[in-house]
This record gives structure tokens, C-alpha cells and sequence, in this order.
């Protein structure tokens, strides 16, 4: 009997966290207040605290993810941050460096490790290592194969194992890029990558040396080699990971949680990837002969996206898993706004992008997949009650959409963050 994978899913604020859970996630995680590679996507103290205790109440899970890679001048703060850790009591920490490992575990014997993509976990005997020091879950590379990952998976069958299904590739082995630390000085393992990989070059030959080099547009007469053998470093554009075409493969392969990328991106984006995979998980699971992936697919296609790849899935990428001709991200449809608040004359819809009179519009319900069409016959400002043709997004503009366009059951539907979506 296979048991229905953990889906994880990325919480880089306290709304966005909200979002997920609402959403369908089973858990959570984000960083810890301080040293972690979440640098764009910090939360204080408190706000971790409400989104632990939030996700316990709703029967949920929250990690931490501690994955510094430490030097010297961290170890002292260590102590410090596991009082912290130990006084949240999250489900769990992930860790990539061995020496934060070890003291974590020193000091939180009974909290549950878990091992980040950042250690660059490929292969069942270091699983097996990881296992020994006391970790209880790996998350695999994004560099292993499926066939390398049902064989770990067959070899080490008493430790759980995580993979991720979705969300951006990056051109180097499991991240670890100096690309932007070298051209920008961001870390790109800090959490504050410069994506120095999207950007334009040009590719110069060296015929006598039977070398190519990179030539970026802003850098001119800086020569970068390119390296790259059957173990990755791409240094071009990577399209986005998506699974969702392989999600039987996955679920039947019994890898224990799924997890998805995102920590910087938008709450729409949590809420569009984490509806499409959990009502995708459950539709397998309901009836697995009749699964069809494609209408979950449309709903990652209506995503901003760079393309999508299977990524390492089954065996080292061609050049097909690169996007050459655009450094931006395509898509056809922007979010409308977010559900604030219900009122008895229906919704307040705070704008993320403008809006005009006559537009269609679409409600995400967080418990029903298919989009809730509705026509903007007019436009009301929801606080002052003025009428206009357009509104635009900023300075907490919002519009009511009324209680007569919706459904009988609206208020269960649309609760608050509730995501609308247009399309462009």
C-alpha cells in the first residue's frame, strides 16, 4: 500500500504561509530568523511562532530550514539560534552543513533532522551516512534520476525521502554557484543570487585550444570557460522544473514527501502551484486508472514560467531543458487581486494588478479546482463606494465584488486570501 506523499510547500512570509496551508498544503517551511539561506525571504521571531502554531492547529507541519553553510565567525550565534529553535519547537530543521548537524543534534537530541538539497544527497550510501549521524529525512539532489531514485529508494526503505517537483532549476550542482558572488557580489548561496546564469553572453571560441568562453554584455572583454561534463554546470538559462506529467511515476515510486520551490515568489504563485498539486495528488489517489494530469497542468501552464523541464528525471538533460532565446519569465495571466475581508454586500478584492470595467476575472477557491468566472459589470471602490471604468493596483486599492455574482455558498468558498487571477 503506498502512502499518500507529504506535500511541502515554501512559506517565505507569514501571508504566504497562510496561503499554502489554506490552499491544501500538508506542511510548511521557511527559514529560521537568522542564519539560513532565506535572505530575501526573512521572518521575525513572532511571526514563525504564529505560523507554527498556526499549522498545528489546522493539523499541519512547520520546518525550519537552518542550512547555513557556517564559517568560523557563525558558529558563536549557534547556541543562541537552537534556544530559539527549541522554544518553537518547529516538526523539524534542515540542515546542510555537517558541523551545524552535529552541534544541533548535541543539543536537540529528539529534533527531527532533516538533511537539505544543499548537502548534495545522490546516492544511497550517503543516505545511509546521514541516516547513521541521526538525520530522519534526506532531500535529493535535484541532479538524481528517477532510476537512481526508486533504487535509493529500494536500498534505504527506513528513512524518509524528499524530493523536489517543482519551481526553478539552477545551472549548477544543487546551487552551489559562485557565478553571482563572483560578477556581483551576492551570495548566491546566502539566498540573494543574482541569477548571473539568465543574463546575455556571448560565446567566443578559442580554436586553438579547442575552448569556448562566455562574454557577458555588460562585462566586455571578461572571459568566462565554460566547463561542463555529464555531471551538469549549464551556465544558461534553465527552464522550470514540472513533474506534474510524472506524477504517477512519483507517487508509485514511494518517496515520502513533494516538494515545491518558491520561497521568493508571490503568494499567487504558492496558491496557483499548491492547489494544482494537491488536487492533482488526490484526484491520483481517488482513482488512479482515470488520473489525467492535464487539467492540472493548464493550471501551472496560466503561471509565469520559463518553460518547463523535466530536469534530471531521466538522466542528465539535453539542451532542450535550457531556454536561449529569453532571459524573462511567459505567461498569459497575472494575478487580480486578493479576498481581504467579507462583508454582507460580498468580497473586498485588494488589487495586485489593474482592473477595468467589463473584465473577466477568476476566483481560486481553495475548495473547488475549477476558476470561478466573473464579469466586472461595474467597478465600486470598496471603501468609498465611488464608481470608476479602471482601477489601478497600489496604495491598498480595492473593489467589492458583489455578493449577487457569486455562487450561494460564497462565504465558504472565497474565504479571506482567497486569489483572483486575469488574464492578460
Amino acid at each position: 500500500m503506498i502512502n499518500k506523499p507529504e506535500l511541502l510547500v515554501p512559506g517565505g512570509s507569514l501571508d504566504k504561509i497562510k496561503v499554502a496551508l489554506m490552499y491544501g498544503a500538508d506542511a510548511v517551511y521557511a527559514g529560521v530568523p537568522d542564519l539560513s539561506l532565506r535572505e530575501k525571504a526573512k521572518m521575525t521571531y513572532e511571526e514563525v511562532e504564529e505560523a507554527i502554531n498556526l499549522s498545528h492547529q489546522m493539523g499541519k507541519k512547520m520546518y525550519l530550514a537552518f542550512n547555513i553553510f557556517s564559517h568560523n565567525k557563525d558558529l558563536p550565534k549557534v547556541p543562541k539560534v537552537v534556544e530559539m529553535i527549541k522554544r518553537l519547537n518547529p516538526d523539524g530543521l534542515i540542515i546542510s552543513d555537517p558541523g551545524i548537524f552535529m552541534m544541533v543534534h548535541k543539543a536537540l537530541p529528539e529534533m527531527p533532522l532533516h538533511v537539505s538539497t544543499q548537502a548534495n544527497v545522490c546516492s544511497y550510501e550517503t543516505i545511509n551516512f546521514w541516516k547513521d549521524m541521526g538525520a530522519k529525512l534526506c532531500v535529493l539532489a535535484r541532479e538524481v534520476s528517477f532510476e537512481e531514485i526508486k533504487e535509493i529508494r529500494e536500498k534505504v526503505p527506513d528513512i524518509r525521502l524528499e524530493m523536489f517537483i517543482h519551481g526553478a532549476m539552477c545551472m549548477s550542482y544543487s546551487g552551489r554557484c559562485l557565478l553571482s558572488n563572483y560578477m556581483t557580489g551576492r551570495g548566491a548561496n546566502q539566498g540573494n543570487c543574482a541569477q548571473s546564469c539568465r543574463w546575455k553572453y556571448r560565446v567566443h571560441e578559442k580554436k586553438d585550444e579547442a575552448q569556448f568562453f562566455l562574454e557577458e554584455d555588460s562585462r566586455k572583454g571578461e572571459y568566462m570557460p565554460i566547463i561542463e561534463n555529464d555531471r551538469g554546470t549549464f551556465i544558461m538559462s534553465s527552464k522550470d522544473m514540472c513533474l506534474m506529467p510524472r506524477l504517477p511515476e512519483l507517487v508509485e515510486s514511494g518517496i515520502d514527501v513533494f516538494k515545491l520551490e518558491g520561497r521568493n515568489k508571490s503568494a499567487y504563485y504558492v496558491a496557483t502551484v499548491t492547489r494544482a498539486y494537491r488536487n492533482a495528488i488526490d484526484a491520483y489517489f481517488e482513482n488512479p486508472e482515470a488520473f489525467d494530469f492535464e487539467p492540472f497542468q493548464a493550471e501551472l501552464d496560466t503561471l509565469q514560467n520559463r518553460g518547463y523541464t523535466f530536469g534530471f528525471f531521466d538522466g542528465v538533460p539535453d539542451g532542450g531543458a535550457q531556454t536561449y532565446e529569453s532571459t524573462r519569465s511567459d505567461g498569459n495571466w497575472r494575478t487580480a487581486g486578493l479576498v481581504v475581508s467579507l462583508s454582507s454586500d460580498g468580497l473586498q478584492l485588494e488589487l495586485k494588478n489593474a482592473v477595468a470595467k467589463g473584465d473577466k476575472i477568476f476566483l481560486l477557491s481553495p475548495s473547488r479546482f475549477d476558476a470561478y468566472e466573473i464579469i466586472l459589470k461595474d467597478l465600486v471602490d470598496f471603501n468609498s463606494g465611488e464608481e470608476k471604468d479602471m482601477f489601478s493596483a497600489g496604495q491598498n486599492q480595492s473593489i467589492l465584488i458583489k455578493k449577487e455574482w457569486l455562487p450561494e455558498n460564497w462565504q465558504t468558498l472565497f474565504p479571506r486570501l482567497t486569489m483572483a487571477r486575469k488574464k492578460i
